[in-house]
């Protein structure tokens, strides 16, 4: 079965996790640090702070940027449940705003009519969906207006670059940037996630947050008759300062995720050149179609998704997946709608809210898109779709 994604490790990748087990530091250690500084410099940001896992990112993004209770935050419903989920965590209610039918990302015309409505929101979440930044410079306008922090949740988007040709994650247009690591993205750490920010404060909160809300070291001290002898920090000193969480990452998992890091660009570029192979492809086909079509340079393509008509088929989602599948090609939903689910219909949150994201749902199939694809697979893959897909050919005496 060829499966929709797939990491790609190699030897060097092996070697750089067993340098770290063969070491004297298996977590909090100098890897950490290093990987931290590489994502920062390639993004273009000041500083990054690895954690455990995306999921983790954006908890300690919401926290940072002091979502609680009584404040919203807008994200978009194509996505997820995570990106909604983190202004939960922190106390606070997400609201959704729906996409743009053509990107699919969250549509910055129906997210300041979202604003509007309520009135006063704390922060913007918008979802670079499968690799493709969204319309950024827009967003912060429409932030800017409403008096909104953006968190970008840029998880399936490491590599990938704004229409100015500058990296996501830089900081010109979000206060904070998440990445994550897990082995279907753009590179894996095993699990891993990462919070970029050009804020000193923002940053300095993150990694106090990250361990357990303890501050060592050169922080200010809230207790300095404990902390200080003479002009000295005692060296055994720490200090929580807030409630934190222990979403430390490993010196294993930033080894190998900064030996997958190196390989970025080659990563990426295999993505392109599949994803134009299937654009290609599949641009006859009446009964399913690409998504994203503009943007292919600049998008990172996490995911691969055409939209089809199972209707014009004649068969559901369901049979479609068991065709592609009998044929050996596996094939996923990215996603089902955020409000769809029954944690958020219990917060009053209906069907029917977001026309673009649900009809987009209604359609959409993830086929397989990684770096590992071979050229025979991409064809087994092509001629799948193919074979549900194509038009039947008019016979010769019709």
């Amino acid at each position: 079965m060829i499966p929709y994604g797939r990491h790609a490790i190699d030897e060097d990748d092996i070697r750089a996790v067993a340098d770290v087990l063969r070491g004297g530091m298996l977590t909090q250690g100098p890897k950490v640090a290093e990987f931290e500084r590489a994502v920062a410099a390639m993004v273009g940001a000041r500083y990054a702070v690895a954690v455990a896992n995306g999921t983790a990112a954006l908890h300690l993004a919401a926290l940072a940027a002091k979502l609680g209770p009584g404040d919203v935050a807008i994200t978009t419903p194509n996505t997820f449940v995570a990106s909604a989920n983190c202004a939960h965590y922190a106390g606070a209610r997400a609201a959704f705003a729906d996409i743009d039918p053509v990107t699919l990302n969250l549509d910055p015309v129906a997210l300041r009519a979202a604003c509007r409505k309520l009135g006063k929101v704390k922060a913007i979440i918008p979802v670079h969906f499968a690799g493709l930044p969204c319309d950024m410079p827009a967003i912060k306008a429409v932030a800017d207006e409403a008096g909104a922090l953006v968190i970008e949740d840029a998880s399936h988007a490491l590599g990938a670059s704004y229409a100015d040709g500058s990296l996501v994650g830089n900081g010109r247009y979000a206060a904070m940037t998440v990445f994550s690591f897990h082995p279907v993205k753009i590179i894996a750490a095993g699990e891993g996630g990462m919070i970029t920010t050009n804020d000193e404060a923002l940053y300095r909160r993150l990694l106090r947050l990250r361990s357990h809300g303890i501050s060592k070291g050169d922080y200010e001290f809230l207790n300095p008759e404990e902390a200080y002898q003479g002009d000295a920090v005692n060296p055994w000193y720490y200090e929580m300062q807030e409630l934190g969480y222990n979403y430390r990452i490993t010196d294993i998992h930033c080894a190998l995720a900064l030996s997958q890091l190196g390989k970025i660009d080659r990563f990426i570029a295999r993505r392109r050149a599949i994803a134009a192979r299937y654009d290609a492809a599949f641009a006859g086909l009446t009964a399913a179609r690409p998504t994203q079509p503009d943007g292919r340079a600049r998008s990172s393509h996490h995911l691969y998704v055409l939209r089809f008509d199972f209707e014009a088929l004649g068969m559901n989602r369901g049979e479609v997946m068991r065709r592609l599948a009998s044929d050996g090609v596996g094939s996923q939903v990215h996603y089902i709608p955020v409000h769809y689910q029954p944690y958020y219909r219990e917060l009053g949150h209906v069907r029917g809210a977001y026309p673009h994201a649900e009809r987009y749902y209604e359609q959409a199939l993830t086929i397989p898109l990684y770096y590992g694809l071979t050229d025979v697979e991409i064809e087994r893959v092509i001629a799948a779709v193919h074979k549900i897909a194509q038009p039947a050919r008019r016979s010769a005496t019709a």
